[in-house]
């Protein structure tokens, strides 16, 4: 009896701990999990019944933090393959590390990567040959999985400069492979990161071979002369022309039917184009290439004539999904899943690129600034619901806001209530805000055919204004800082309320001139390299950042400059320092894409002082992506409160929380190592004006 009890127990206690032995399941192997960017695991050692006995296993302090100004982040989604953790630190060094310990194995040292933030690396191998692909700057790196070292037998002595073969007239230097690259067979297929201002790179997609480095084949994301597409822009001869339509969010794979899933990006400028008229394609398409060779197979373009930075922000979901068939019977369908900053989910069949739910060619307003011409429609979904609210007017303003009655005055003067209402020289309301609707984290997806979508809703107001005009801050401003740095740091140098663009008053007690003019020519984080600008031009910058000039006379190098500016994307908060908008400000929505209709929606974060005061709570704004596992679990960071998340992904319940070191601005992974299961987060904080890390912190059960 007493030996019966003990094997009953033992059974129990392997159910509710969720025994599980090593299989084929225990790797991350890529970014966001697999080929599919489903951020999805089959592993179950971590369940519902034990999920609250969640501890932290190990921390692993990358380094490179910046913990006086808090600039530096984080993004990376660390792979995970044989026991080994591969990550990038927080000032964008790869490194790898024993994945059940955190102690190190290797750690780059470049000095020459530009510092940008890293969203993580890429994985190959044949046979013992194991590489790890890492960009840094405008450099892919190839590195020896197992030292680090640089392959030079690979490009140019290890790396490859990926500005070779993207330069147009008047361009600048600014490149980055800040997202990890796909591989097919033995192919490395990258996107880019260019800036996006008139004086941006091309936006191609290439792809290098995986042991030379050697291109073996581009798309042209702007088409030339005699391709497809290239009708579709006027002027004529738009590469020369114009920069951006670049694959800077990363991609998807269906290895088996050989077919790549890349959406594109805005073309330059973001928010004017007079000098491109025309829907521009493939600028904000989802194309889908022949991952061999690169050919068109079909491609939908999700925004015409985007003049709103409106690009989707995140690789799309590869998954599977039950549909009504031809005489009411049930049909499996492989679909590509797309969400946008504006809040839509786009549903193609993989193959044909045919709609799974109705989309609308629906009309907006065409009122514009001088000399440019929006589409008269926009592409709407009619299903999946969208997952953020559409408009923002006057009674959607936070009811306890405590300057609500100046707030109304000023949406009252406003263009509101409407997506894609077109920038002029009156203030614009966008809503969601200008980063999103979803955000570069992207989307979660199960076998049941459910997506995971964190999002937020901030409105972002902006205004054109002249650049040939002067204006009542001309006397705080010169030409130089007004063309290359107001549209991110005001023209006042206040920088925006949450800190994503510093203020730069009084910058002299942080940095010294030299300090400045290498930031200028290297670039740092979301700010671009001014390299291509003349000695004269920065000089001119650095004189008026230190009071020393209000010198308007420099000229530019630009072999074109348009003649608007934006005034920078202006979060709007109360004088509390609240989105004015009513909440939830941050969400996570379970959307069923075989209905096309929400499972639940709820906040995503919160702030504990108004939670103090009885108000439920709000969300808040949020950086990075869900994890999902096949035991029930949805694995969040994300949110500014610095917290990390289990929730149930049947209700969206919470199910247990854990403070951070700084903010999970980042998608967590999770693996097995002898049979027991992982979940890391970077924490690198260092947005919203949060601190910055450069800890990888990871939980285990006991």
């Amino acid at each position: 009896m007493f030996k019966i009890s003990n094997l009953c127990l033992v059974a129990f206690l392997l159910i509710v701990w969720g025994f599980q032995t090593l299989d084929d399941h225990s790797d991350w192997p890529e970014y966001n999990g697999d080929g599919a960017r489903n951020h999805y695991s089959p592993l179950t050692q971590i369940n519902k019944a034990n999920v609250a006995h969640l501890k932290v296993a190990w921390s692993y302090a990358s380094g490179g933090a910046d913990t006086l100004q808090n600039r530096t982040q984080m993004q990376c989604n660390p792979i995970i393959i044989d026991g080994i953790l591969y990550g990038v630190s927080a000032n964008t060094q790869a490194f790898a590390i024993d994945a059940a310990t955190g102690k190190q194995r290797w750690k780059t040292d470049f000095t020459d990567n530009g510092g940008t933030t890293s969203r993580g690396v890429t994985y190959w191998a044949d046979g013992l040959d194991k590489r790890i692909f890492f960009g840094a700057g405008k450099w892919l790196y190839a590195l020896e999985a197992n030292t680090g070292k640089l392959i030079e037998s690979f490009g140019n002595n290890g790396k490859i400069d990926l500005k070779i073969g993207i330069e147009r007239p008047g361009a600048d230097n600014y490149v980055v492979s800040n997202t990890p690259n796909t591989i097919y067979k033995n192919l490395l297929i990258t996107g880019t990161r260019v800036s996006e201002s008139e004086t941006a790179l091309l936006g191609d997609i290439r792809a290098y071979d995986t042991r030379t480095g050697k291109l073996v084949w581009t798309f042209h994301t702007i088409p030339q002369k005699g391709e497809p597409g290239h009708e579709t822009w006027s002027p004529q001869n738009p590469r020369q022309r114009i920069g951006g339509a670049n694959n800077w969010m990363g991609m998807a794979i269906d290895r088996e039917r050989g077919i790549l899933y890349a959406p594109t990006g805005s073309a330059a400028h973001d928010f004017y184009g007079a000098n491109r008229k025309g829907n521009n394609l493939y600028a904000n398409c989802l194309l889908a290439l022949d991952a061999a060779t690169g050919k068109r197979l079909w491609h939908y373009q999700l925004v015409h004539h985007d003049i709103w930075d409106r690009d989707p922000p995140a690789p799309p979901n590869l998954l599977t999904i039950t549909r009504q068939g031809p005489g009411g019977r049930p049909q499996k369908i492989d679909v590509v899943a797309q969400v946008t900053k504006q809040g839509f989910t786009f549903v193609f069949d993989r193959v044909t690129g045919k709609p799974i739910f109705p989309i609308k060619e629906t009309p907006f307003p065409q009122e514009a600034a001088v000399g440019e011409q929006p589409s008269h429609t926009q592409p709407i979904p009619q299903l999946p619901v969208p997952f953020t609210r559409q408009s923002f007017t006057e009674k959607d303003i936070n009811p306890w806001a405590s300057n609500r009655d100046s707030l109304k005055v000023m949406i009252r003067k406003a263009r509101t209530g409407t997506p894609y209402i077109p920038l002029t020289e009156k203030m614009t309301v966008f809503f969601p805000g200008t980063d999103g609707g979803a955000q570069w984290g992207g989307a979660a997806a199960d076998p049941e055919g459910i997506l995971y979508v964190p999002a937020k809703e901030n409105p972002v107001h902006m205004t054109l204004i002249r650049r040939n005009k002067e204006t009542k801050n001309t006397k705080e401003s010169n030409n130089s800082y007004r063309l290359y740095c107001s549209a991110c740091h005001g023209l006042d140098r206040k920088g925006n309320h949450d800190g994503s663009y510093p203020s730069l008053l009084q910058l002299e007690k942080r940095l010294s001139k030299a300090q400045v003019n290498k930031l200028l020519m290297t670039g740092r984080g979301m700010m671009p390299s001014f390299s291509h600008i003349s000695v004269a031009e920065r000089n001119s910058i650095i004189a008026f950042l230190y009071n020393n000039t209000t010198d308007k006379q420099v000229a530019t190098t630009q072999k074109e400059v348009i003649p608007y500016q934006h005034t920078g994307y202006n979060r709007w908060y109360d004088s509390e320092g609240y989105t004015v908008s009513t909440p939830p400000w941050g969400t996570l929505t379970a959307i069923d894409l075989n209905t096309g209709k929400h499972r639940w929606q709820v906040p995503l974060g919160e702030y504990p002082e108004l939670t103090k005061r009885g108000i439920v709570p709000t969300g808040t704004d949020n950086y990075g992506g869900p994890l999902v596992t096949a035991s029930g679990l949805i694995f969040i960071a994300a949110s500014r409160d610095e917290k990390f998340r289990v929730l149930d992904k049947d209700t969206g319940k919470i199910l247990w929380e854990h403070p951070l070191p700084a903010g999970g601005y980042a998608s967590p992974s999770t693996y097995a190592v002898n049979g027991k299961q992982y979940v890391v987060i970077a924490c690198g904080g260092g947005k919203l004006k949060t601190k910055s890390g450069d800890k990888y912190v990871t939980f285990a059960l006991p």
